[in-house]
Protein backbone atom coordinates (compact mmCIF):
# COMPACT_ATOMS: atom_id res chain seq x y z
CA UNK A 1 0.00 0.00 0.00
CA UNK A 2 1.50 3.43 -1.14
CA UNK A 3 0.97 6.40 1.72
CA UNK A 4 1.77 10.00 2.28
CA UNK A 5 5.29 10.80 3.91
CA UNK A 6 3.30 14.06 5.40
CA UNK A 7 0.52 11.81 6.80
CA UNK A 8 3.59 10.37 9.20
CA UNK A 9 4.72 13.45 10.73
CA UNK A 10 3.55 13.98 14.23
CA UNK A 11 3.63 9.94 14.74
CA UNK A 12 4.31 9.11 17.93
CA UNK A 13 7.44 6.67 17.97
CA UNK A 14 6.98 4.20 21.18
CA UNK A 15 9.53 1.72 22.17
CA UNK A 16 9.13 -1.77 23.87
CA UNK A 17 9.55 0.30 27.36
CA UNK A 18 8.01 3.36 26.78
CA UNK A 19 7.69 6.92 24.47
CA UNK A 20 10.63 8.17 23.10
CA UNK A 21 9.40 10.79 20.56
CA UNK A 22 7.38 12.28 17.59
CA UNK A 23 8.31 11.90 13.55
CA UNK A 24 9.63 15.17 12.68
CA UNK A 25 10.79 14.11 8.96
CA UNK A 26 12.70 11.64 7.22
CA UNK A 27 16.33 10.94 5.27
CA UNK A 28 15.79 9.71 2.08
CA UNK A 29 18.92 8.63 -0.30
CA UNK A 30 18.87 10.08 -3.90
CA UNK A 31 20.68 6.99 -5.33
CA UNK A 32 17.69 4.20 -4.85
CA UNK A 33 14.90 6.65 -3.68
CA UNK A 34 14.05 4.82 -0.48
CA UNK A 35 13.68 6.47 3.17
CA UNK A 36 15.96 5.66 5.34
CA UNK A 37 15.90 7.42 8.30
CA UNK A 38 12.76 8.66 10.45
CA UNK A 39 14.33 11.63 12.62
CA UNK A 40 12.68 11.71 15.75
CA UNK A 41 12.18 14.85 18.22
CA UNK A 42 12.85 13.43 21.73
CA UNK A 43 11.44 16.56 23.18
CA UNK A 44 11.96 16.67 26.95
CA UNK A 45 13.14 13.05 27.16
CA UNK A 46 16.22 14.00 25.51
CA UNK A 47 16.32 17.72 26.05
CA UNK A 48 15.08 18.16 22.57
CA UNK A 49 17.76 15.75 21.24
CA UNK A 50 17.19 14.76 17.75
CA UNK A 51 17.81 10.57 17.27
CA UNK A 52 17.31 8.38 13.93
CA UNK A 53 15.46 5.52 13.88
CA UNK A 54 16.36 3.26 11.07
CA UNK A 55 13.25 1.52 9.59
CA UNK A 56 14.98 -1.69 9.97
CA UNK A 57 13.49 -1.22 13.56
CA UNK A 58 9.71 -0.67 12.84
CA UNK A 59 7.30 -3.53 14.25
CA UNK A 60 4.36 -1.76 13.34
CA UNK A 61 2.70 1.26 12.02
CA UNK A 62 -0.82 2.29 13.79
CA UNK A 63 -2.17 4.75 11.81
CA UNK A 64 -5.43 5.18 13.40
CA UNK A 65 -3.55 5.93 16.66
CA UNK A 66 -0.64 7.94 14.37
CA UNK A 67 2.01 5.70 16.30
CA UNK A 68 5.10 3.96 14.87
CA UNK A 69 6.05 0.56 17.46
CA UNK A 70 10.04 0.04 16.92
CA UNK A 71 11.82 -2.90 18.43
CA UNK A 72 13.91 -1.14 20.54
CA UNK A 73 14.42 0.33 24.07
CA UNK A 74 14.65 4.00 25.59
CA UNK A 75 18.32 3.07 26.76
CA UNK A 76 19.55 1.84 23.21
CA UNK A 77 17.86 4.92 21.46
CA UNK A 78 19.61 6.97 24.30
CA UNK A 79 23.09 5.79 24.34
CA UNK A 80 22.46 5.70 20.29
CA UNK A 81 25.42 7.62 18.19
CA UNK A 82 25.08 11.47 18.41
CA UNK A 83 24.13 12.29 14.40
CA UNK A 84 24.02 16.52 13.90
CA UNK A 85 20.87 16.82 11.87
CA UNK A 86 21.57 19.75 10.96
CA UNK A 87 24.62 19.14 8.64
CA UNK A 88 25.08 16.16 6.20
CA UNK A 89 25.00 12.27 7.18
CA UNK A 90 28.02 11.14 5.32
CA UNK A 91 27.85 7.20 4.57
CA UNK A 92 30.65 7.25 7.53
CA UNK A 93 27.87 8.23 10.47
CA UNK A 94 25.47 5.91 8.98
CA UNK A 95 28.00 3.09 8.98
CA UNK A 96 28.23 4.14 12.93
CA UNK A 97 24.62 4.40 13.05
CA UNK A 98 24.00 0.69 11.63
CA UNK A 99 27.04 -0.41 13.49
CA UNK A 100 25.60 0.29 16.92
CA UNK A 101 22.19 -1.40 16.30
CA UNK A 102 23.59 -3.83 14.39
CA UNK A 103 22.02 -3.45 11.26
CA UNK A 104 23.25 -4.57 7.55
CA UNK A 105 24.38 -1.67 5.05
CA UNK A 106 21.83 -1.03 3.17
CA UNK A 107 24.42 0.18 0.19
CA UNK A 108 26.14 -2.91 0.27
CA UNK A 109 24.26 -5.24 -1.88
CA UNK A 110 22.02 -4.79 -5.51
CA UNK A 111 18.88 -4.96 -3.30
CA UNK A 112 17.49 -2.38 -1.48
CA UNK A 113 17.82 -2.99 1.80
CA UNK A 114 21.39 -4.96 2.34
CA UNK A 115 19.94 -8.35 2.09
CA UNK A 116 16.81 -8.07 0.91
CA UNK A 117 14.16 -5.37 -0.71
CA UNK A 118 12.81 -5.33 2.75
CA UNK A 119 14.23 -4.02 5.87
CA UNK A 120 12.45 -6.77 8.44
CA UNK A 121 14.06 -9.25 6.19
CA UNK A 122 17.61 -7.41 5.65
CA UNK A 123 18.03 -6.88 9.44
CA UNK A 124 18.18 -10.68 10.35
CA UNK A 125 20.69 -11.83 7.18
CA UNK A 126 24.49 -10.51 6.65
CA UNK A 127 25.07 -8.93 3.77
CA UNK A 128 28.02 -11.67 1.25
CA UNK A 129 31.27 -10.13 0.89
CA UNK A 130 30.64 -9.94 -2.60
CA UNK A 131 27.90 -7.46 -2.46
CA UNK A 132 30.29 -5.47 0.14
CA UNK A 133 33.17 -5.07 -2.40
CA UNK A 134 30.20 -3.75 -4.83
CA UNK A 135 29.37 -0.90 -2.74
CA UNK A 136 29.54 3.06 -3.56
CA UNK A 137 32.05 4.26 -1.38
CA UNK A 138 33.05 0.98 -0.03
CA UNK A 139 35.65 -1.21 -1.03
CA UNK A 140 37.27 -4.60 -0.18
CA UNK A 141 34.94 -4.49 3.35
CA UNK A 142 34.11 -7.90 4.10
CA UNK A 143 30.90 -7.14 6.35
CA UNK A 144 28.41 -8.85 8.16
CA UNK A 145 25.65 -7.42 10.21
CA UNK A 146 27.32 -6.90 13.27
CA UNK A 147 31.08 -5.52 12.44
CA UNK A 148 33.40 -2.39 13.99
CA UNK A 149 33.47 0.62 12.46
CA UNK A 150 34.90 -0.35 8.67
CA UNK A 151 37.91 2.06 6.84
CA UNK A 152 37.85 3.04 3.35
CA UNK A 153 34.58 4.53 3.94
CA UNK A 154 34.28 8.39 2.48
CA UNK A 155 33.41 10.61 4.83
CA UNK A 156 32.54 13.16 2.34
CA UNK A 157 29.95 10.24 0.31
CA UNK A 158 26.79 12.12 1.23
CA UNK A 159 23.56 10.29 -0.28
CA UNK A 160 20.95 11.23 2.33
CA UNK A 161 18.56 13.95 1.85
CA UNK A 162 15.39 15.61 4.06
CA UNK A 163 12.46 14.91 3.13
CA UNK A 164 11.70 18.68 4.67
CA UNK A 165 14.36 20.50 2.24
CA UNK A 166 13.01 19.07 -0.74
CA UNK A 167 9.58 19.75 -0.26
CA UNK A 168 8.98 23.14 -2.08
CA UNK A 169 11.97 22.27 -4.89
CA UNK A 170 10.57 23.28 -7.80
CA UNK A 171 9.68 20.76 -10.71
CA UNK A 172 10.83 22.03 -14.37
CA UNK A 173 10.17 19.85 -17.09
CA UNK A 174 11.64 19.91 -20.09
CA UNK A 175 10.40 23.01 -21.85
CA UNK A 176 9.05 24.68 -18.46
CA UNK A 177 8.36 24.97 -15.14
CA UNK A 178 5.29 22.79 -13.72
CA UNK A 179 5.25 23.20 -10.06
CA UNK A 180 6.78 22.32 -6.90
CA UNK A 181 7.18 19.18 -4.33
CA UNK A 182 4.29 19.31 -1.84
CA UNK A 183 4.88 15.35 -0.84
CA UNK A 184 6.60 12.31 -1.16
CA UNK A 185 4.19 8.99 -1.68
CA UNK A 186 6.21 5.82 0.16
CA UNK A 187 5.24 1.89 0.06
CA UNK A 188 4.37 0.38 2.81
CA UNK A 189 6.81 -2.55 3.53
CA UNK A 190 9.87 -1.44 1.55
CA UNK A 191 10.02 2.55 2.56
CA UNK A 192 10.92 2.78 -1.51
CA UNK A 193 9.69 6.71 -2.49
CA UNK A 194 7.29 5.26 -5.50
CA UNK A 195 6.03 8.96 -6.39
CA UNK A 196 6.70 13.08 -5.62
CA UNK A 197 3.57 14.52 -5.41
CA UNK A 198 3.52 18.26 -7.28
CA UNK A 199 1.26 21.00 -6.78
CA UNK A 200 0.78 22.95 -9.86
CA UNK A 201 -1.05 25.65 -8.35
CA UNK A 202 1.33 28.13 -9.94
CA UNK A 203 0.53 26.58 -13.29
CA UNK A 204 -2.49 24.48 -13.50
CA UNK A 205 -4.63 25.80 -10.51
CA UNK A 206 -5.62 22.72 -8.31
CA UNK A 207 -4.73 20.34 -9.79
CA UNK A 208 -2.10 17.85 -8.56
CA UNK A 209 0.05 15.33 -9.90
CA UNK A 210 2.26 12.70 -9.28
CA UNK A 211 5.62 11.92 -10.67
CA UNK A 212 7.88 8.92 -10.63
CA UNK A 213 11.71 8.93 -9.38
CA UNK A 214 12.41 7.10 -12.70
CA UNK A 215 11.43 9.74 -14.63
CA UNK A 216 13.92 12.19 -12.80
CA UNK A 217 16.47 13.63 -15.22
CA UNK A 218 18.75 15.26 -12.68
CA UNK A 219 18.38 16.87 -9.40
CA UNK A 220 20.10 20.75 -9.04
CA UNK A 221 20.46 20.77 -5.07
CA UNK A 222 22.13 24.24 -5.29
CA UNK A 223 19.47 25.65 -7.04
CA UNK A 224 16.77 23.77 -5.60
CA UNK A 225 14.92 22.64 -8.67
CA UNK A 226 14.10 18.82 -9.56
CA UNK A 227 14.25 18.29 -13.74
CA UNK A 228 12.16 15.59 -15.35
CA UNK A 229 12.24 13.75 -18.30
CA UNK A 230 8.36 14.73 -18.88
CA UNK A 231 6.97 17.87 -21.27
CA UNK A 232 4.80 20.13 -19.66
CA UNK A 233 1.97 19.28 -21.64
CA UNK A 234 2.50 15.64 -21.12
CA UNK A 235 2.13 16.65 -17.42
CA UNK A 236 -0.89 18.95 -17.84
CA UNK A 237 -2.75 15.75 -19.49
CA UNK A 238 -2.00 13.12 -16.55
CA UNK A 239 -4.38 11.79 -14.51
CA UNK A 240 -4.47 14.30 -11.85
CA UNK A 241 -3.74 12.89 -7.87
CA UNK A 242 -6.01 13.35 -5.03
CA UNK A 243 -4.90 13.13 -1.73
CA UNK A 244 -7.99 12.31 -0.04
CA UNK A 245 -7.98 9.32 -0.70
CA UNK A 246 -5.85 5.79 -1.35
CA UNK A 247 -3.43 5.75 -3.95
CA UNK A 248 -5.33 2.66 -6.16
CA UNK A 249 -3.27 0.02 -8.70
CA UNK A 250 -5.58 1.22 -11.28
CA UNK A 251 -4.87 5.15 -10.62
CA UNK A 252 -1.15 3.92 -11.13
CA UNK A 253 -1.68 1.70 -14.20
CA UNK A 254 -2.87 4.80 -15.65
CA UNK A 255 0.04 7.18 -14.80
CA UNK A 256 2.31 4.55 -15.99
CA UNK A 257 0.08 4.08 -19.45
CA UNK A 258 0.04 7.89 -19.86
CA UNK A 259 3.56 8.46 -20.22
CA UNK A 260 4.25 5.12 -21.69
CA UNK A 261 6.31 3.93 -19.15
CA UNK A 262 7.26 0.69 -17.62
CA UNK A 263 5.41 0.05 -13.84
CA UNK A 264 7.85 -1.05 -11.25
CA UNK A 265 5.72 -3.77 -10.32
CA UNK A 266 6.83 -5.23 -13.33
CA UNK A 267 9.91 -5.34 -13.24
Amino acid sequence: MLRSVNDLKGFEIVATDGEIGNVEQFYFDDERWALRYIVVNTGNWLSGRQVLISPFSVMHVDRENKRLQVTLTKSQVEKSPNIDTHKPVSRQMEAAHSDYYGYSYYWGSPFLWGAGEYPVMAARQPISMAAAVATSGVRGRPTTALTSVPVNINPEDVHLRSTQEVTSYHIAATDGEIGHVEDFIVEDDSWAIRYLAIDTRNWLPGKKVMISPQWIASIDWAQAKVHVNLSCEGVKESPEYDNSKLISREYETQLYQHYRQPCYWAE
